[in-house]
């Protein structure tokens, strides 16, 4: 994710970090992984379809070949203990890399993209935000039925409240 949003949003300029989070929302809600998604809808932006395709076999094809090779690797030497602590290693990396995005996104969600300010805070979005991580916590609901919901309850709290955030 931060890999993403380092070239979509900060180095191609290609889409804001807004357009990043609703790009976000909608590669999570659709079936298959998050980066063939989040390629597809940027190649479809830039260049239309051609874009997508020509995104979406270059994100596919680089990976499928790394990880048949990793797998090849791993099989061979899974019992060394030194790619055993390699790996071990490389766990608290990968926790700060998808930590460092979520707090990314968090914080333009929470303040509506704007700067860090008490009077900029998204007081529906961090309610929302708490009720969800409650409900999928404690009571194990089905992840799609809450986002569902939370974009029910979000769009109609938003409604009430004076309109839709742009």
């Amino acid at each position: 994710m931060p890999l993403i949003q380092s070239q979509v949003v900060e180095t191609h300029g290609w889409l804001s970090m807004n357009e990043f989070i609703n790009l976000i929302t909608i590669a999570e809600m659709t079936p298959g992984p998050i980066g063939v998604n989040a390629a597809s809808f940027v190649g479809t932006r830039i260049a239309g379809m051609g874009g997508a395709i020509i995104a979406t076999f270059a994100c596919i094809l680089p990976s499928c070949f790394i990880v048949s090779l990793l797998a090849y690797i791993y099989g061979r030497y899974k019992q060394v203990s030194a790619l055993q602590n390699i790996l071990a290693c490389l766990r608290p990396a990968i926790v700060a890399l998808i930590a460092s995005a979520g707090f990314s996104i968090l914080g333009t969600v929470v303040f509506n993209g704007n700067h860090i300010q008490l009077s900029s805070v998204d007081w529906i979005g961090i309610g929302t935000f708490i009720v969800a991580f409650i409900v999928l916590r404690k009571w194990k609901w089905n992840p799609i039925l809450v986002m569902s919901l939370c974009g029910v309850v979000g769009l109609g709290l938003n409604l009430l409240m004076g309109g839709i955030p742009k």
